[in-house]
């Protein structure tokens, strides 16, 4: 059987020994599961931090590691899931190996895990333990029945690194540079709420790039940015309409790199103007950036043969009649039934940034993307009468159930991707998913806005 690593913790922020650590046990085990756990009441150093912030430091922290995976799913249900629970999980994998320090086990049955975890005798005698311990640090001689010993090298705790942030001290040494580079742009651990909004310069031209083959302008721009591609970019350049943006957020969010469009299509509301692009005779990357951290949709679906699909949303989700017969949904919003019956051809949700696509074509006023709302609009709303659109708090919870599944059956979409016959959609904005978006400062999207809002010719 594999073995597979469960390497548990709060990652708030995560430290350099920690991605090492990751590294050491690749060379031991066959997989490496990170996992950042969520809400934990039990904690002495619990923190407000958002769980956004906490799973992008992990993607950091991480990448490019071989055989290590992030599980963002504690983070993203807001839970703590019992250790018990994940060996369940992954044990029809493999081995599970639950990755601890010496502290966790000091004290034999009256350890911290002895205390917290549930189930913590069956495991205790069953499950498997890799010990980390520091040099000359004591161990119990009660210890889990079956266990092995790895030392590691003394470290700060997150608790500290946190405290250095707040006391404006260097943490250069304990964490990596681009982990340090996204506390310093949100202004993380001072005491004061995070910005969503920042400046942004890159150090030296590296880029990944993403353009659209179709486009031959986009094509030509490309090429004079190929003397710029890197292994290690830390922007991602995306050349094409706000549907190559789209795409390539679809597929490299989790990198957690910024991305820069350039607008080689119509509206480009997600994208600088290819003007800008043009004048820049020194290299657009040689100022500073206007960043916008924008969050992304979280989907859950249940099909008509009860498999449940997830997925994840920058623009918007929706669901349409899969049938001639028209639709017959029921609304509710945080769990409230709000409309009992809506008879339409679709239902849609989206964010402020999607506001300008099909929520517009549904009659959805277009905003600012970072308008902190959800927009839920209907498709050809038959009842109730003059029905169209909700403006509804960012933290709303929106569930699409058809009343009648037999005849009357959805199907669902996430950003345009199908997901097949469903019965019902449940959509909020994601806890662990977001992307910066990068402008240059003339870059007015309230000007196109209004252009969108006021032109005659559409």
């Amino acid at each position: 059987m594999p073995r597979i690593a469960i390497l548990g913790g709060s990652f708030d922020p995560p430290g350099r020994h920690q991605r090492e650590l990751a590294q050491q046990l690749a060379e031991l085990f066959d997989r490496v599961i990170v996992v950042p756990t969520g809400t934990r009441s039990d904690r002495d150093d619990a923190t407000d931090t958002a769980p956004v912030n906490i799973a992008t430091m992990a993607d950091i922290a991480f990448r490019g590691l071989p055989k290590v995976e992030v599980d963002l799913s504690d983070l993203e249900n807001e839970e703590w899931t019992q250790p018990y629970k994940i060996e369940a999980r992954w044990s029809k994998e493999g081995d599970v190996w639950f990755v601890v320090p010496a502290e966790l086990v000091r004290g034999g049955h009256d350890s911290p895990i002895g205390q917290k975890w549930e189930r913590a005798d069956q495991m205790w005698l069953k499950s498997r333990f890799l010990i980390l311990q520091q040099p000359n640090e004591p161990l119990d001689a009660d210890l889990p029945m079956r266990h092995e010993l790895l030392e590691v090298k003394p470290f700060l705790p997150a608790s500290s690194l946190r405290m250095r942030v707040y006391n404006h001290e260097s943490i250069d040494d304990w964490v990596l540079p681009e982990v340090n580079a996204y506390i310093q742009r949100h202004g993380l651990y001072r005491g004061v709420t995070p910005s969503q909004n920042s400046t942004f310069h890159v150090r030296r031209p590296r880029f990944k790039i993403f353009y659209d083959p179709r486009n031959e302008t986009s094509q030509k721009i490309a090429a004079t940015l190929k003397e710029f591609e890197a292994p290690d970019p830390e922007l991602i350049v995306v050349i094409g309409g706000d549907g190559t943006m789209l795409h390539a957020i679809r597929q490299l969010w989790r990198e957690r790199i910024p991305f820069y469009g350039v607008n080689t299509g119509h509206l480009g509301f997600l994208l600088n103007d290819r003007t800008i692009f043009d004048e820049a005779k020194n290299g657009f990357w040689n100022r500073d950036l206007r960043m916008y951290q924008l969050p992304l949709l979280w989907t859950e679906a249940e099909t008509l043969d009860s498999q449940i699909r997830t997925g994840y949303a920058f623009n918007e989700v929706w669901v349409e009649r899969a049938s001639g017969q028209t639709a017959w949904i029921q609304l509710r919003v945080n769990g409230q039934v709000r409309l009992t019956k809506v008879v339409c051809d679709g239902a849609l949700v989206s964010t402020a940034a999607g506001s300008t696509s099909y929520a517009r074509a549904m009659g959805a006023a277009p905003l600012p993307f970072t308008t902190p709302v959800l927009i839920l609009a209907g498709s050809n709303v038959l009842t109730p009468i003059y029905w169209r659109q909700a403006v509804l708090p960012l933290s709303s919870e929106i569930e699409l159930t058809t009343i009648d599944p037999e005849k009357r059956p959805l199907t669902g979409y996430v950003d345009g991707v199908s997901l097949g016959q469903i019965w019902s959609m449940k959509t909020r904005i994601s806890r662990t998913a977001a992307v910066e978006l990068a402008f240059q400062p003339e870059h007015d999207p309230s000007a196109k806005l209004a252009r969108l809002q006021f032109n005659s010719e559409g």
